[in-house]
């Protein structure tokens, strides 16, 4: 019998290296810098560049709020980590956090030291049919979700079926939905190579098959909604038992960790505790936890409007200089296709010789012979250096031969 393989590292290392080889001769890879005002960073001394890599699309990872509140918690706590299980002793600012984001969100929230932890929480319980009233799911992955989704497939294979679609594929989903009585779907909410998830097609499939759908929404965070609950919670009013969602800290909202948002009781009480991450490990450190509650604050006040509006300008501004596949979604990620890996990584090498950080995508982040630019835009870059970039793009562009 043919045993159904979902890991192919071995054969990733030996395709890839030469090209990351490449990039790392460049210089591209693996810079250690320092943040200075909005998106500028400190790559050497006295080398500042325009940083178009980083996931803070709100430009609130260095909100003085947010560093305050990490440093003034330290001092009053005088510890950075609880060394034990969370089933034991937390912090009491975990508790506040994970109510003030159930507040925030309108749902559930257990949090987590990153968004991967969470998903290794709830990935197994959902393959188990701990969410699904013991009926052992289908668990269908889009062909993009996100790696830290991905990684996953072999363990959830020894509790259920794993298949994969096509990006985006409602037909095909809906197919599996009727040959199978129970289903679950994985997928992200915006993509981190672009593009996003078709939620109100989604929530059709749910009402009329009973779909059970996980959202890693970890780039949509903060971006939509009017308390920045995400693209993903924003279109989805009430989770109720068949929907959850997993969302960043550490990109929009300008922290450190991740969520899960649960629409019930009894999820909540399976991840706290069912769940490895959670059951045996610890959570987020202190400095984390108080800089995601004065994120929280933030979140509830006008600023959070103004930084989602500044920032769709700034997504404009690049659409109208820079046009791709993706124009028009209001997203913040930019694909810019480039075809050859190591045309790609000349292209960003010459951008950080012109002061611009940006990075170039390669297999095995993007399928062989599509690698690209990819360009994150945050609501503190300025129309200038959007221009500045997309012409220095142009110019390298039409040097290529």
């Amino acid at each position: 019998m043919n045993k159904q393989r979902f890991r192919n590292l071995a054969s990733v290392i030996e395709r890839s290296r030469s090209d990351f080889d490449y990039a790392y001769s460049t210089g591209i890879m693996t810079l250690y810098a320092r943040s200075l005002e909005h998106r500028h960073v400190e790559i050497g001394p006295g080398r500042s560049v325009i940083d178009f890599a980083r996931g803070s699309y709100l430009g609130l990872d260095n909100h003085p709020l947010i560093v305050d509140a990490a440093i003034a918690a330290l001092a009053s706590y005088r510890s950075i980590q609880w060394s034990g299980a969370r089933t034991r002793l937390n912090f009491s600012l975990t508790g506040d956090l994970e109510n003030s984001l159930s507040e925030l969100f309108d749902a559930r929230i257990v949090v987590y030291s990153l968004v991967l932890t969470a998903n290794m929480s709830a990935l197994p319980l959902l393959a188990c049919g701990a969410f699904t009233r013991g009926r052992e799911p289908v668990l269908v992955f889009d062909q993009f979700a996100h790696a830290t989704l991905a990684y996953h497939k072999a363990v959830l294979a020894e509790d259920a079926q794993v298949l994969q679609i096509r990006h985006n594929d409602v037909e095909e989903l809906e197919g599996i939905c009727q040959k199978h009585t129970c289903v679950a779907y994985i997928c992200d909410g915006v993509y981190s190579m672009g593009g996003n998830a078709p939620i109100s097609e989604l929530l059709r499939l749910q009402e009329r098959y009973g779909l059970f759908i996980y959202i890693d929404d970890a780039h949509g965070i903060s971006i939509r909604g009017r308390h920045g609950q995400g693209y993903a919670k924003s279109q989805i009013a009430d989770l109720g038992e068949n929907t959850i969602i997993a969302a960043s800290l550490s990109k929009g909202f300008g922290a450190t960790g991740g969520v899960l948002m649960l629409g019930t009781d009894e999820q909540e009480k399976l991840l706290r505790r069912y769940a490895v991450p959670h059951a045996f490990s610890m959570g987020p450190d202190l400095a984390a936890i108080a800089g995601a509650l004065a994120s929280a604050e933030i979140h509830r006040s006008t600023e959070l409007g103004e930084r989602q509006a500044r920032l769709s300008r700034v997504i404009q501004a690049f659409d109208e200089r820079t046009p791709t596949q993706s124009s028009g979604d209001g997203m913040p990620i930019r694909m810019i296709p480039i075809g050859e890996s190591r045309a790609a990584v000349d292209t960003a090498a010459e951008l950080l010789r012109r002061g611009f950080y940006v990075a170039a995508a390669f297999y095995p982040t993007v399928p062989r012979d599509k690698a690209a630019l990819r360009v994150c835009l945050t609501a503190d870059h300025s129309q200038d250096e959007v221009a500045q970039l997309c012409a220095s793009i142009r110019d390298i562009a039409s040097a290529r031969p």
